[in-house]
């Protein structure tokens, strides 16, 4: 094997800790071009579409490639923000604020980025970026509260993919869920509150987690069961009583059966049964995107007053709010344990001097 070239290395330079935010990625523009590029590398991946390679490369090249793409765009360009793709833009906001918030925390040298599993900046190329900056330790944080294997898993199969490339790995360490961490529930239960007091309290909330087919679940994984926990820690923090709230699952794709109740049926149950106001909650997304922006704000409410419904309320994600910032440092704090080490630099200097004394040239 041909292993990666090696960033220089010079005696007496601090080792950094970096941490690397990951989300599921973006198109780089609202065209069916880029959506296109986007669409191919996300339903390539076997980890997302588990159907025999040659079948599902026959429907992915052969109708979905020609098909989605220009109306996935023409979605994508009813959300998209000057500064570019929703999920981005947050996802750097996010980014920023961790580091600032870290620095508040800790004089260890450090370096937060954050990369899209699918889409620009690749994780590759990020993993690349923090080596280049000495970072010899390296904490993975997926973006998903709720473990699935289509989303934390191949997160970590392509850090994974890298590492086997470099001759002189980083030491890794991963986070794999935050479904039940009390700072990420607090935070989400502190955002509807405060969306209640401006607007109102509805007769329903409906929390809408992104589906997956059902023979995930019984092939065990455990993303229905973190959904479900979420939901009741966050109804118990709430105050709400079972009959207040529900929870189903979006963004079907295909025909085979997916994770049950769906949230585009049960929000056509809820107009026919002509309840007053529905106010709809995505707890599996930390950062609004087209499946939150789009498909819940704007076409649940078209599903649920066309079916009879009165109000309708989409509530948005934690995005950059400060609780759930300060949660998400609290969170990455103690996945760092015994690697934020402020620098002796008396030390590093002597160790320099007795390396370049032993023949080192740098």
């Amino acid at each position: 094997m041909a292993y990666q070239t090696e960033p220089t290395h010079s005696h007496g330079t601090p080792v950094k800790t970096g941490i690397l935010l990951v989300n599921l990625g973006t198109p780089d523009a609202p065209t069916p071009s880029s959506v296109r590029t986007y669409l191919k590398e996300f339903l390539s991946d076997p980890r997302v579409v588990e159907i025999p390679k040659a079948i599902w490369w026959l429907i992915l090249n052969g109708i979905i490639l020609n098909t989605r793409p220009k109306k996935s765009a023409a979605k994508y360009a009813t959300v998209w923000l000057s500064e570019g793709s929703p999920l981005r833009v947050h996802t750097e906001k996010q980014t920023s604020l961790l580091q600032g918030f870290l620095s508040q925390r800790t004089k260890a040298p450090y370096v937060v980025d954050y990369a899209m599993r699918y889409g620009n900046p690749s994780i590759p190329s990020v993993l690349r970026k923090l080596k280049e900056q000495n970072c010899q330790r390296i904490l993975v944080v997926p973006m998903y509260p709720q473990y699935a294997a289509s989303s934390t898993a191949t997160a970590f199969d392509i850090v994974f993919a890298e590492l086997q490339q470099m001759r002189n790995t980083p030491a890794l360490r991963t986070i794999k869920n935050f479904h039940d961490n009390l700072g990420y529930i607090k935070a989400l239960a502190n955002n509807i509150n405060e969306y209640w007091m401006k607007n109102g309290r509805p007769e329903k909330l409906l929390m809408s987690f992104h589906g997956l087919p059902q023979f995930s679940l019984d092939k065990g994984d455990p993303y229905h069961c973190e959904c479900h926990k979420t939901a009741r820690l966050l109804a118990q923090e709430l105050g709400l009583k079972p009959e207040q709230y529900a929870l189903s699952f979006q963004s079907r794709f295909g025909k085979a059966e997916w994770l049950k109740p769906y949230t585009t049926a049960t929000l056509q149950e809820f107009g026919k049964q002509k309840i007053k106001r529905v106010d709809v909650v995505c707890p599996g997304f930390v950062a609004d995107c087209l499946e939150t922006l789009e498909e819940i704000a704007m076409e649940g409410k078209e599903d649920f007053q066309h079916a009879g419904g009165g109000e309708y309320h989409y509530i948005p994600c934690l995005n950059e709010r400060d609780d759930w910032m300060h949660a998400l440092t609290d969170l990455v704090m103690d996945n760092l344990q015994g690697w934020l080490i402020e620098p002796d630099k008396a030390a590093l200097e002597q160790g320099r001097l007795k390396a370049l004394a032993m023949g080192a040239k740098r």
